[in-house]
């Protein structure tokens, strides 16, 4: 990675951390705890846990290398108190450690959205990559240009929850391929009604958010660490996972109170206040579940 690309990746994933407080809080950080940061970014979140009691050590997991370089920069006058891991959340294997706290922040940084080249956004002309790890084969142009009309309608149902799911599959196989950000999204605009045009949100979105989604395997990979990762916890340790939309925010709720091994802290998920939304819109979706390890194994829960 060239000196201009480390310092544009410090600077670009160097965002504001959504529910900062509910975070603390919620993984009561304690003077020389162990934790483990699953999303690492740019290290907003894992700042705040490595300041807010002494000799707390940390891990840092992150499958973007852009963003763990990033973190590296942006965490190093904390020394060997931090070590970092490249790879996929779902991947890691803490050998014998087990830490006090875990923390999972699983939005799509708003960096990977403002860097065009890596083709998460429709607003800039960019190949259809949308790749959080570079190193992946698969791209989103290749499930846009070789999946069937009934697949690329499943995904856009499923995962982006979009109603015009087939109609658009259809309209996509007549016009590939398509091999740009802008192409794709031009060819859905153009294939919604009028009145669905305008609305809200682009109505490129949902597929956008389908694919990126479908190329990373998010639900897949979420749903190997949530089983993982309570296994990682000490006793009373904590586990909490920021979600940012439905599909995510299911299977974080129902994995962490169907774990007979840990004890939901959070009856309904915890949200923004509006001062933050003002000060920070990416909070606007955040939804955050605490649970705790149990001391002594709860087996009798269904």
């Amino acid at each position: 990675m060239s000196d201009e690309l480390l310092e544009r990746a410090s600077v670009t994933f160097a965002h504001t951390p959504v529910l900062p407080q509910a975070v603390i809080e919620g993984l009561a950080i304690k003077m020389g705890g162990t934790y483990l940061d699953a999303t690492l970014g740019g290290g907003g979140h894992s700042r705040l846990i490595l300041e807010a009691a002494d000799d707390v050590r940390l891990v840092g997991i992150d499958q973007d290398e852009m963003a763990l370089t990033a973190a590296q920069q942006n965490l190093r006058e904390f020394g060997d108190r931090t070590s970092f891991w490249h790879g996929n959340f779902s991947d890691y294997n803490p050998g014998e450690t087990r830490f006090d706290g875990i923390l999972a922040d699983l939005g799509v940084s708003s960096a990977q959205f403002d860097i065009p080249e890596r083709g998460f956004s429709f607003r800039h002309e960019a190949p259809l990559d949308m790749r959080m790890n570079p190193q992946q084969d698969i791209t989103a142009a290749d499930l846009i240009n070789t999946w069937d009309e009934a697949e690329l309608a499943h995904i856009f149902y499923t995962y982006g929850e979009e109603r015009l799911s087939r109609k658009l599959a259809r309209r996509i196989v007549e016009q590939r391929p398509l091999h740009t950000t802008t192409e794709l999204a031009e060819t859905i605009f153009h294939s919604v009604p009028p009145a669905y045009r305008y609305g809200r949100i682009h109505p490129a979105t949902r597929v956008f958010q389908a694919l990126r989604i479908a190329v990373n395997r998010e639900l897949e990979v979420l749903e190997q660490f949530l089983t993982k990762a309570p296994t990682w916890l000490k006793p009373r340790g904590r586990i909490a996972v920021i979600s940012f939309h439905s599909l995510e925010d299911r299977l974080v709720k129902h994995a962490l109170k169907e774990n007979p091994d840990l004890r939901v802290l959070t009856k309904k998920p915890i949200v923004a206040t509006a001062e933050e939304i003002r000060q920070n819109p990416r909070a606007r979706s955040a939804k955050l579940r605490v649970a705790e390890k149990q001391e002594t194994p709860n087996h009798s829960r269904q």
